[in-house]
């Protein structure tokens, strides 16, 4: 069974920087697509970012393009969102999920797997 561990959330000033590392131990990740996915207080699930299982493929959401990246490394069975120049807004539960398929549709359904989620919060 995939068990995926999330970490790195934390509090962080408007335009700081956080790393988020999604993990599977003792899993090998490389079969499937990651995404991630936030939640802020009172609103709705969204997208953020997705990669495909060899990284070749990635998409961001409008809100995050050019302040996030995300990455795998296989190897390490570990991707990562690299997060720079955070706002307020970017405050949520940000939660990684494994896909057998690459999708940039962000539907929760076609997530099998779904870590605990880490928190971010922006705030100064």
């Amino acid at each position: 069974q995939l068990q995926l561990v999330e970490s790195g959330g934390g509090l962080v000033q408007p335009g700081g920087s956080l790393r988020l590392s999604c993990a599977a131990p003792g899993f090998p990740l490389d079969y499937f697509a990651i995404a991630w996915f936030r939640q802020a207080p009172g609103k709705e699930r969204e997208g953020v970012s997705c990669i495909s299982s060899s990284g070749g493929s990635t998409n961001y959401a409008d809100s995050v393009k050019g302040r996030f990246t995300i990455t795998r490394d296989n190897a390490k069975n570990t991707v990562y969102l690299q997060m720079n120049s955070l706002k307020p807004e970017d405050t949520a539960i940000y939660y990684c999920a494994a896909a057998p398929h690459y999708s940039a549709n962000y539907y929760s359904w076609e997530y099998d797997y779904w870590g605990q989620g880490t928190q971010v919060t922006v705030s100064s």
